[in-house]
């Protein structure tokens, strides 16, 4: 006879925000993947298409060291964080996250007064806004496609394309006279 494992969800914690006075653009996840919290990283899953995607919309060549990943996404006025303070949660699946508490999206506004846009990554992550948060009049909102490995729908090229919406929002450089 075989025995079943049997996963307990757990309470987990999102990591903290990455923010740059210059943010123009927030980027919000729903909770960290496992790997992700293990290693203290967004998006640190190898199979989750964040960084590569992030990087084609800009047309550069992804770095491998998460510290120089940081750098970019500061350079180009963007900052991270997830809608989800805690949850409890088995495995990394959207759908398993339960007794969910949202992060406080006012403080984060303080810490970037220049944030102008809110981008969803994912449907879930929009799900999960909307039900806990407070949308702002004076923020744009837009929703893309699901960087994470399971969201299998749409093709990398399909996703690439939704999200180069990025580049039209990030920081301007202006001329110099």
């Amino acid at each position: 006879m075989q025995r079943r494992t049997i996963r307990i969800p757990s309470k987990i914690k999102s990591l903290k925000p990455i923010i740059a006075g210059n943010a123009k653009i927030l980027i919000l996840g729903t909770m960290p993947s496992e790997i992700a919290l293990q290693k203290g990283q967004y998006y640190a899953n190898p199979r989750n298409q964040f960084w590569k995607i992030l990087y084609d919309v800009f047309g550069k060549k992804i770095e491998d060291r998460y510290e120089n990943r940081i750098k970019f996404i500061k350079k180009h006025c963007i900052a991270l964080w997830d809608v989800l303070k805690s949850c409890d949660r088995e495995g990394s699946t959207d759908s398993k996250i339960k007794n969910a508490i949202p992060n406080n999206c006012k403080v984060l506004y303080k810490k970037g007064p220049n944030i102008k846009t809110i981008i969803f990554n994912g449907k879930e992550a929009q799900t999960l806004f909307d039900k806990h948060c407070e949308r702002c009049e004076n923020l744009q909102y837009h929703r893309l496609p699901s960087t994470s490995s399971a969201n299998t729908r749409l093709t990398y090229e399909e996703k690439l394309e939704q999200w180069m919406i990025i580049k039209q929002l990030t920081c301007k450089r202006e001329k110099r006279s």
